[in-house]
């Protein structure tokens, strides 16, 4: 298949979902398959993973999942009451905010990278609304590795969805999305093998 094919398809396999208070759009396929499992064996290998430490009432504790905060030198980002700075961009990582940059429109300077080793890692429920984001942010979010459930569910409204994420899948949350929903990725015991997700954001320089 060539680039070009590619980036049609990615196009035309676009899921648009109907939220009230967001604007959720899917991409199953944005990376092909091979190229999906070839990044993840590279990311696993290269990065520098860590279990970090949050605060939760109160008491620091280990976050169920291994990460990587990276990004322009200024992107320092704080939540959980721990602060986290950037490490340089991966040369790949980096030319994955480029792309994805360019096939949404939008500006990309950081990402979260988490990785799970399986299905009893986890991340709970949440909203990507820190200060440093913005208002209305947009999250993209980028699956390799294993297929895992993510939940959404509004905050006031008796709205929920449920997606599989597929290997190679981009998601862009956008909107009002992070003020009005929450999401997490839940435990799935069937689940044994591992996955990284990406999630590219954009924080404003104060100079």
């Amino acid at each position: 298949m060539t680039r070009q094919s590619h980036s049609d398809n990615r196009q035309s396999g676009a899921q648009h979902f109907s939220l009230p208070d967001a604007s959720l759009t899917l991409w199953p396929n944005w990376l092909e398959l091979q190229q999906s499992s070839t990044l993840q064996q590279q990311l696993l290998q290269q990065l520098q993973w860590s279990q970090d430490s949050i605060v939760m009432f109160g008491k620091a504790v280990k976050i169920p999942r291994y990460q990587v905060w990276m990004g322009d030198s200024h992107c320092s980002y704080r939540y959980s009451g721990t602060t986290f700075s950037p490490q340089p961009w991966h040369t790949q990582v980096q030319q994955l905010a480029q792309q994805i940059s360019a096939f949404l429109q939008l500006p990309f300077n950081c990402v979260l990278l988490n990785w799970y080793r399986d299905g009893g890692q986890h991340m709970g429920w949440h909203a990507d609304n820190e200060p440093e984001l913005g208002d209305n942010p947009y999250i993209a979010s980028l699956s390799i590795g294993a297929t895992r459930r993510f939940e959404l569910k509004h905050r006031q409204q008796p709205w929920q969805l449920a997606l599989d994420l597929t290997p190679g899948s981009l998601l862009l949350m956008a909107g009002e999305c992070q003020q009005h929903w929450l999401h997490r990725l839940p435990k799935q015991s069937k689940v044994t093998d591992s996955r990284i997700n990406l999630t590219f954001r954009y924080i404003k320089s104060s100079g």
